[in-house]
Protein backbone atom coordinates (compact mmCIF):
# COMPACT_ATOMS: atom_id res chain seq x y z
CA UNK A 1 0.00 0.00 0.00
CA UNK A 2 1.21 3.52 -0.85
CA UNK A 3 2.21 5.77 2.00
CA UNK A 4 1.16 8.88 0.06
CA UNK A 5 -1.86 9.69 -2.13
CA UNK A 6 -1.34 9.42 -5.86
CA UNK A 7 -0.47 12.56 -7.79
CA UNK A 8 -3.12 13.47 -10.35
CA UNK A 9 -0.81 14.90 -13.02
CA UNK A 10 0.38 11.54 -14.41
CA UNK A 11 -2.32 9.81 -16.46
CA UNK A 12 -2.99 8.33 -19.87
CA UNK A 13 -6.11 8.14 -22.00
CA UNK A 14 -6.81 5.39 -24.53
CA UNK A 15 -9.78 6.72 -26.50
CA UNK A 16 -9.19 5.04 -29.84
CA UNK A 17 -7.06 7.87 -31.18
CA UNK A 18 -3.67 9.44 -30.56
CA UNK A 19 -2.61 9.27 -26.90
CA UNK A 20 -0.51 12.45 -26.99
CA UNK A 21 -1.01 15.79 -25.32
CA UNK A 22 -3.79 15.22 -22.77
CA UNK A 23 -3.82 17.98 -20.18
CA UNK A 24 -7.06 17.32 -18.30
CA UNK A 25 -9.83 14.76 -17.76
CA UNK A 26 -12.95 15.74 -15.83
CA UNK A 27 -16.35 14.21 -15.14
CA UNK A 28 -15.46 10.74 -13.84
CA UNK A 29 -18.63 10.61 -11.76
CA UNK A 30 -21.53 8.29 -11.01
CA UNK A 31 -24.72 9.42 -9.29
CA UNK A 32 -27.73 7.47 -8.10
CA UNK A 33 -30.91 9.47 -8.34
CA UNK A 34 -33.43 9.06 -5.54
CA UNK A 35 -37.15 8.51 -5.71
CA UNK A 36 -39.30 9.71 -2.83
CA UNK A 37 -42.18 7.58 -1.69
CA UNK A 38 -44.74 8.09 1.06
CA UNK A 39 -46.18 4.91 2.46
CA UNK A 40 -49.91 5.31 3.06
CA UNK A 41 -49.72 3.85 6.56
CA UNK A 42 -46.71 5.91 7.65
CA UNK A 43 -47.46 7.22 11.16
CA UNK A 44 -45.18 10.27 10.91
CA UNK A 45 -46.27 11.37 7.41
CA UNK A 46 -42.69 11.40 6.17
CA UNK A 47 -41.32 10.28 2.85
CA UNK A 48 -38.84 7.49 2.43
CA UNK A 49 -36.14 7.66 -0.21
CA UNK A 50 -35.45 4.81 -2.56
CA UNK A 51 -32.51 4.40 -4.92
CA UNK A 52 -33.49 5.27 -8.47
CA UNK A 53 -31.73 5.30 -11.80
CA UNK A 54 -27.98 5.53 -12.07
CA UNK A 55 -26.66 8.58 -13.89
CA UNK A 56 -23.21 9.06 -15.42
CA UNK A 57 -21.61 12.48 -15.85
CA UNK A 58 -20.35 13.51 -19.25
CA UNK A 59 -16.56 13.25 -19.43
CA UNK A 60 -14.43 16.06 -20.81
CA UNK A 61 -11.03 15.38 -22.37
CA UNK A 62 -8.65 18.27 -23.04
CA UNK A 63 -5.46 18.02 -25.01
CA UNK A 64 -2.99 20.07 -26.97
CA UNK A 65 -3.75 20.88 -30.59
CA UNK A 66 -1.31 19.39 -33.10
CA UNK A 67 -0.79 20.29 -36.75
CA UNK A 68 -2.76 17.92 -38.99
CA UNK A 69 -4.59 16.27 -36.05
CA UNK A 70 -8.35 16.40 -36.55
CA UNK A 71 -9.24 13.20 -34.64
CA UNK A 72 -11.75 14.87 -32.28
CA UNK A 73 -13.57 16.38 -35.26
CA UNK A 74 -13.36 13.14 -37.26
CA UNK A 75 -15.04 11.25 -34.40
CA UNK A 76 -17.85 13.78 -33.86
CA UNK A 77 -18.50 13.76 -37.61
CA UNK A 78 -19.48 10.06 -37.32
CA UNK A 79 -22.59 11.22 -35.45
CA UNK A 80 -25.74 11.19 -37.56
CA UNK A 81 -29.38 11.32 -36.54
CA UNK A 82 -29.63 7.65 -35.55
CA UNK A 83 -26.07 6.32 -35.51
CA UNK A 84 -22.76 7.07 -33.86
CA UNK A 85 -19.41 5.37 -33.53
CA UNK A 86 -19.30 4.25 -29.88
CA UNK A 87 -16.01 3.43 -28.17
CA UNK A 88 -14.69 1.99 -24.97
CA UNK A 89 -12.34 4.50 -23.35
CA UNK A 90 -9.71 3.63 -20.75
CA UNK A 91 -8.35 6.32 -18.44
CA UNK A 92 -5.47 5.34 -16.14
CA UNK A 93 -3.94 7.25 -13.25
CA UNK A 94 -0.27 6.30 -13.16
CA UNK A 95 1.93 5.69 -10.14
CA UNK A 96 5.50 6.98 -9.71
CA UNK A 97 6.85 4.15 -11.90
CA UNK A 98 4.48 4.99 -14.78
CA UNK A 99 2.30 1.91 -14.21
CA UNK A 100 -1.50 2.18 -13.98
CA UNK A 101 -2.61 2.45 -10.34
CA UNK A 102 -6.29 3.18 -10.95
CA UNK A 103 -8.11 2.54 -14.23
CA UNK A 104 -11.53 3.84 -15.27
CA UNK A 105 -13.32 2.03 -18.12
CA UNK A 106 -15.93 4.07 -19.96
CA UNK A 107 -18.56 2.02 -21.81
CA UNK A 108 -20.22 2.96 -25.12
CA UNK A 109 -18.81 6.49 -25.25
CA UNK A 110 -19.64 8.89 -28.05
CA UNK A 111 -18.83 12.56 -28.67
CA UNK A 112 -21.42 15.23 -27.92
CA UNK A 113 -19.27 18.37 -28.19
CA UNK A 114 -15.93 19.42 -29.65
CA UNK A 115 -14.46 22.80 -28.84
CA UNK A 116 -11.44 24.22 -30.66
CA UNK A 117 -8.90 26.33 -28.86
CA UNK A 118 -9.44 29.99 -28.27
CA UNK A 119 -7.10 32.29 -30.15
CA UNK A 120 -5.37 35.23 -28.49
CA UNK A 121 -2.69 37.41 -30.07
CA UNK A 122 -1.10 38.39 -26.73
CA UNK A 123 -0.95 34.88 -25.20
CA UNK A 124 1.80 32.28 -25.22
CA UNK A 125 -0.12 29.27 -23.84
CA UNK A 126 -0.49 25.94 -25.59
CA UNK A 127 -3.52 25.62 -27.88
CA UNK A 128 -6.01 23.26 -26.16
CA UNK A 129 -8.97 21.49 -27.77
CA UNK A 130 -11.81 19.91 -25.81
CA UNK A 131 -13.93 16.82 -26.40
CA UNK A 132 -17.04 16.11 -24.31
CA UNK A 133 -18.36 12.58 -24.39
CA UNK A 134 -21.53 10.90 -23.14
CA UNK A 135 -21.46 7.25 -22.14
CA UNK A 136 -23.45 4.35 -20.68
CA UNK A 137 -21.26 3.13 -17.85
CA UNK A 138 -18.17 3.74 -15.76
CA UNK A 139 -16.22 1.12 -13.83
CA UNK A 140 -13.10 1.52 -11.74
CA UNK A 141 -10.27 -0.95 -11.19
CA UNK A 142 -7.41 -0.69 -8.72
CA UNK A 143 -4.37 -2.28 -10.34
Amino acid sequence: MNEYPLAKFSFEVDWGGTKLGFTEVTGLGIETETAEYRHGASPDFSKIKLPGLRKFSNITLKRGSFKGDNEYFDWINTVTLNTVERRTITISLLDETGSPAITWKVKNAFPVKVQSTDLKADASEVAIETLEIAHEGLTIENN
